[in-house]
């Protein structure tokens, strides 16, 4: 039996796609090596069966959770997002739909299951501006994640009641997080004013189109089911920790690489392209290099829960070429738009949302690290969710391990 399987019989094997193949060797779920004499791409017989016996596992599974968490079965019940069909649903609502107008307080409210009047009805954060600009000045250079990562906790000792049940509490310690956390991000004042106002002053976004897209992405990222960053979240909030130190928690997770540290490889992806000059060869040659420096087959392409493309790119990118006005944002959009097409056609994947919010940063000249920016504070909405709906559930998440080491020596 062969070692190695080309793209069209690793595809049978799994019974997918062939873009849906890729989707698995963009995401890490699967990996390729290039052929020694040709371009084709090869995948591992054995690392192609395993998978394939995993996808049957996780059909018998039923309610069991799968032997591996790797986009696997739910292990969790929620009622806060559904992800079916192509379509992302925030309780009932098409998110897509709802980011076409409304708000991150607006799709906060919803995701929480709280009045609209829950933002204006909160306090502000008791945070003295003192020791907040202080704070801001130590931590002015880094990184927003790196800054927001050390100003949550600071700003945590000052709240009231962090650790209260109480319902009204949790939804005004809610929307005092979300506001320290944009402040971090931005590395401004904790502030009353709506979420993507705050972003565009700090940014010097003044067009109103550039700011209903602010906006727009806020409302598309603010939640994503079972996420890895939403997991943790959970995790951390099922042991009893406040709002604060599961945020925290979350927003460590987000800055992974593979989750939306991916904005940064993609922003790295535009750089190369347009000094290689030839899109499609730069695309051409990016995808013969193989995968043993890069975990992903071509970073902000493809993603395995839209085989059909992700809704929340194409709303992004659709409304980004709206907002395209001057000749150099219609350069910067045809450089998008060139790498989107180059993709496709070698490919057969379309954008994610991380690659539309790397566009959007690039296109709108906003600072770096402002694609991650709007994903973490977006996100923040649905992390605050997901930990009250397990506050409710009250059990501690301790999932099993399978162990599949040597055995134990016979007696």
């Amino acid at each position: 039996m062969s070692t190695y399987l080309t793209a069209a019989e690793a595809a049978a094997t799994l019974g997918v796609s062939l873009p849906t193949l890729y989707s698995y060797v963009s995401r890490g779920v699967l990996k390729s090596a290039p052929e020694s004499v040709g371009k084709r791409r090869l995948y591992a017989a054995d690392e192609v069966r395993r998978l394939a016996r995993r996808k049957a596992d996780g059909k018998r599974a039923g309610k069991v959770a799968q032997e591996v968490l790797d986009w696997g079965v739910p292990v969790l019940e929620s009622r806060i997002t559904l992800i079916s069909d192509g379509r992302l649903v925030y309780r009932g609502r098409d998110a897509i739909e709802l980011a076409r107008t409304a708000t991150l307080e607006e799709a906060a409210s919803l995701l929480w299951e709280c009045s609209g009047t829950c933002f204006d009805e909160a306090p502000d954060a008791p945070v003295a501006a003192g020791s907040w600009r202080a704070w801001l000045r130590q931590a002015h250079a880094s990184a927003p994640h790196e800054r927001a990562l050390a100003l949550l906790p600071a700003a945590a000792a000052h709240m009231p009641r962090l650790f209260t049940s109480g319902r009204q509490a949790r939804l005004e310690t809610a929307v005092m997080l979300l506001r320290v956390l944009a402040a971090a991000l931005v590395a401004a004042a904790p502030s009353r004013v709506p979420l993507h106002r705050q972003l565009a002053t700090a940014w010097g976004v003044r067009k109103r189109r550039h700011l209903e897209l602010l906006r727009a992405a806020l409302v598309v990222c603010a939640d994503h089911e079972l996420n890895a960053s939403t997991f943790t979240v959970r995790c951390i909030a099922s042991t009893g920790m406040h709002l604060f130190g599961a945020v925290t928690g979350g927003l460590a997770a987000l800055a992974g690489p593979r989750h939306c540290g991916e904005t940064m490889l993609v922003t790295a992806l535009f750089h190369e392209a347009c000094e290689a000059g030839d899109v499609d060869r730069y695309v051409a040659a990016r995808l013969a290099r193989g995968d043993q420096q890069q975990r992903t087959i071509l970073p902000g392409f493809g993603h395995l829960l839209y085989p059909n493309g992700d809704p929340r790119g194409a709303l992004l990118l659709e409304l980004l070429a709206q907002c395209a006005t001057t000749r150099a944002e219609h350069r910067a959009m045809a450089d998008i738009d060139a790498i989107v097409r180059a993709a496709r056609d070698a490919t057969g994947l379309a954008p994610t949302v991380d690659f539309a919010l790397s566009a959007l940063e690039r296109v709108l000249g906003l600072p770096p690290g402002a694609a991650f920016s709007l994903f973490a504070l977006g996100r923040a909405a649905g992390w605050i969710a997901h930990a009250m709906e397990q506050y409710d559930d009250g059990r501690l998440i301790r999932p099993r391990a399978r162990y599949v080491g040597v055995d134990e020596p016979a007696a």
